[in-house]
């Protein structure tokens, strides 16, 4: 008597059930998962160097040294940066309710010459020139919410440090008995650290030429926008416009709208033309997602883990990826859905 396979939409309606039920569990905890998985991406990205101190026979205690502090040292100086940026930007909002009035009064005397004062009139009540203050209040709320979770950070980048060398000879060994997983795990250290790299090559230099067009349109707190940049640059599809924002914004309450303009335009030159036709001849396919893929992944992980899930959307992927996909290798199906490429080698392909 012959067994009967489990119906294909079973399987399908039990792994989706699963995934929902594990991102719940994800979410639940996403205090502490976040920084767990922002510290092993960081573990990662310096690995090449942990590799050639490897090589060169260093001391145990310098293969973990150095990696460490040059993650640290990164990590501390864009805190600080965004930590006195955020406080000179708390003490300068205030500040602005004068501009922010005249705003109004021009849009409500624009909106009466044109016979459309009471619609504009009711969006205008919403806007309250004391929530100035608040806002600014919660920016330092903020900063002090990242130095308290960076402890938790520092703590983790660690232990992990400690463990890397170990971990990469147990991986290493596995390889004759677990090919599939290794490679899987090996690919996504590689890709992850490629996109990285890339994504932060780009960046500065988006973030430099940010700077200096505020610097040009006098645009207050020009080094906080740059440092903005650089880190939406890792957000895909829509990290440009929340770093536009904004300056865009700052720029309207200080020299008016012709300065907000210029402000989305100079914006829109330097990302689109850098992150849209520069940028992915470098990267390629070396990250290994589709466009869909990509922006589906960033909603999926910026709603489980928050802003964290948004900055680590494409190495969470990456490794989601390698741990169901790619170390299974009846899976290759899935791989092209994935990827967006169609799978090498098949016939009448």
């Amino acid at each position: 008597m012959s067994e009967r396979s489990t119906p294909r939409a079973l399987v399908m309606l039990l792994v989706a059930a699963s995934a929902v039920v594990v991102l719940a569990g994800i979410k639940a905890v996403n205090t502490i998962l976040g920084p767990i998985v922002l510290a092993l991406v960081l573990v990662v990205a310096v690995a090449p160097i942990r590799g050639w101190l490897v090589r060169r026979r260093a001391p145990s205690w310098l293969v973990v040294a150095v990696p460490f502090s040059v993650v640290i040292v990164v990590l501390l100086g864009m805190v600080a940066i965004l930590t006195t940026a955020v406080v000179q930007m708390a003490a300068l909002l205030p500040g602005y309710s004068g501009q922010f009035n005249k705003l109004v009064a021009d849009a409500q005397a624009w909106a009466g010459a044109r016979g459309i004062a009471p619609q504009v009139n009711q969006a205008l009540r919403s806007l309250d020139p004391g929530k100035m203050l608040g806002i600014a209040q919660s920016l330092v709320s903020s900063v002090l919410g990242v130095v308290s979770s960076l402890f938790l950070i520092v703590v983790l980048l660690l232990a992990m440090s400690l463990d890397a060398p170990v971990t990469s000879r147990i991986i290493a060994a596995a390889a004759a008995e677990r090919p599939a997983i290794t490679k899987a795990l090996t690919t996504f250290a590689d890709r992850t650290r490629r996109y990285l790299l890339v994504s932060t090559i780009f960046g500065l230099i988006c973030a430099a030429l940010d700077v200096v067009a505020l610097y040009v349109l006098s645009v207050p707190l020009p080094l906080l926008w740059g440092v903005l940049a650089l880190i939406t640059n890792y957000i895909p599809n829509i990290g440009f416009v929340i770093g536009l924002v904004p300056p865009a914004l700052l720029a309207l309450l200080t020299g008016g709208l012709q300065s907000m303009i210029l402000v989305i335009v100079a914006y829109m030159v330097i990302n689109i033309v850098v992150q849209s036709f520069i940028q992915p001849k470098f990267l390629g396919d070396a990250v290994g997602l589709s466009t869909t893929v990509t922006f589906l992944s960033l909603i999926l992980w910026a709603t489980v883990l928050g802003p964290l899930g948004a900055l680590l959307a494409i190495p969470l992927t990456l490794l989601t990826r390698a741990l169901f996909i790619d170390s299974d290798p009846g899976l290759k199906w899935s791989t092209a859905l994935v990827s967006g490429e169609l799978p090498a080698n098949r016939p009448g392909s």
